[in-house]
């Protein structure tokens, strides 16, 4: 015989961000929640993404600025040293990877955490192993990520890293081989290579960043050449080898060697191993599509990763909080992506909101875009070393609005918040060039930018 089902109000399975605060807000108001979750509750973000790679970032900064010294302020002299990142990271970020603190603060709320994969095994049902919950008000779908490996000849089998394996790292290789020229792995090549890593970036489609503005991918290559980064784009991987050393063999015949190998070439989710098509869903498919209350078929709901709106912790809280509502009848916000912010905090950051110039035209705006060079801005000017960056803004001509911005500046993702309002609240372009702008801040090269557009 099976497992009796036991009744339950909602099962949240996946405790990431988005889950966590969802089924918070649940357990909160009073309903019986289970939380499903078979690694670490807080989910990647905290433990091997957001926050201790930041760390990291804060640290290889620091030295970037030191280096900046002598054309500033006189003379230094740095010493990269890796222990005090590894210990922060381990003592402060995650509690040495212990979730402890995590799974107190949800129990705190009267829900109840079971450790296991969590399955949907029919319309309503959740299976963990051997237990079976059914969900009277519904299932909240938040499994998040998995680190996407591509089926490379050599690579299975080798002792290559994700980011899970890079973080804990006690250790900067001496050298170290990037497959991945996204967020993860350009953050990655600049932080190792800054406390003495020999870092090449492999990546094979034409630019770095190849989501983001073409402008943005050009200032950024710049900067990783300068400071001794290879970057190799266009480029298809054909095999790899691992003995004492990582040789990576390309199909043009060049072949590349390092300490080490981190994979970074995107992220995925497993649709069905978490059942879905036992909801109707199709479970061959990457992402969930879900509608602006978060539904994503009866009785399920879907946040996060899964949904396809940006892998971003940001992304999938506010979705928790229009899930939540929806679940307890209390649901009047709609989900609004149209000013979603990222950053990638690379040296310089590069920010973003809303469009691209190139995803606006495909969307059938009439576009006009302006673009202003941090390093002719006041701030710029008197920043000098490090002052790599541009503002570009891409307005929708019909409307007079921004669709979206680009940042790449030092701060750049404090700057884009400017911007982001402006998306949001779809601010008049008009409107913008009669505010007045901080002096000498870097975002007042943003007026710059807007005086542009008339351009």
């Amino acid at each position: 015989m099976g497992a009796v089902p036991e009744e339950v109000d909602v099962v949240v399975i996946g405790m990431g961000p988005g889950g966590e605060d969802a089924a918070a807000r649940l357990a909160n108001a009073g309903l019986d929640v289970i939380a499903v979750e078979s690694r670490l509750v807080g989910g990647e973000c905290p433990y091997f993404a957001c926050i201790p790679t930041k760390m990291m970032v804060r640290a290889a900064d620091a030295l970037g600025e030191a280096w900046r010294v002598p054309e500033l302020a006189g003379q230094a002299t740095v010493r990269p040293d890796w222990t005090p990142v590894a210990n922060r990271i381990r003592d402060e970020a995650t509690t040495d990877w212990n979730d402890e603190i995590a799974v107190r603060r949800f129990e705190d709320t009267g829900g109840r955490l079971v450790r296991g994969v969590g399955r949907i095994s029919a319309p309503g049902e959740v299976t963990v192993g051997d237990q079976v919950f059914r969900a009277r008000r519904g299932i909240v779908l938040n499994p998040g990520t998995d680190p996407l490996v591509p089926p490379i000849e050599g690579l299975a089998g080798s002792p290559y890293w994700t980011n899970r394996d890079a973080v804990p790292a006690t250790r900067v290789p001496e050298s170290l081989l990037v497959l991945g020229g996204g967020p993860v792995g350009v953050e990655f090549a600049q932080v190792f290579a800054r406390f003495g890593a020999s870092v090449t970036v492999l990546e094979s489609r034409p630019r770095l960043l190849a989501m983001a503005e073409p402008e943005a991918s050009e200032v950024l290559a710049g900067a990783f050449h300068a400071c001794g980064i290879e970057v190799r784009t266009g480029c298809a991987v054909d095999r790899v080898k691992h003995d004492d050393l990582f040789q990576v063999h390309l199909e043009s015949g060049e072949v590349f060697t390092g300490e080490r190998l981190l994979v970074a070439t995107g992220r995925s989710t497993d649709l069905g191993a978490l059942g879905v098509a036992a909801v109707g869903l199709d479970e061959q498919a990457r992402t969930v599509p879900v509608d602006g209350r978060m539904r994503a078929a009866d009785g399920v709901w879907a946040i996060g990763d899964i949904t396809g709106h940006g892998a971003f912790t940001h992304t999938s809280v506010y979705q928790a909080r229009i899930a939540a509502a929806d679940i307890l009848g209390q649901g009047t916000e709609v989900a609004d992506y149209r000013a979603m912010p990222s950053v990638i905090f690379t040296d310089p950051e590069v920010a973003t909101v809303g469009l691209t110039e190139s995803r606006a035209r495909d969307a059938g705006i009439q576009v006009r875009t302006a673009i202003t060079q941090i390093p002719a801005s006041t701030r710029g000017w008197i920043h000098k070393a490090g002052n790599e960056g541009i503002i570009k803004l891409v307005a929708d001509t019909d409307r007079g609005v921004l669709v979206g911005a680009t940042v790449v500046a030092p701060a750049g993702g404090e700057i884009v918040g400017a911007l982001a309002v402006a998306v949001h609240a779809e601010v008049p372009v008009q409107r913008l060039r009669e505010m007045i702008f901080a002096y000498p801040t870097f975002h007042r090269a943003i007026e710059a930018a807007l005086a542009g557009l008339d351009a």
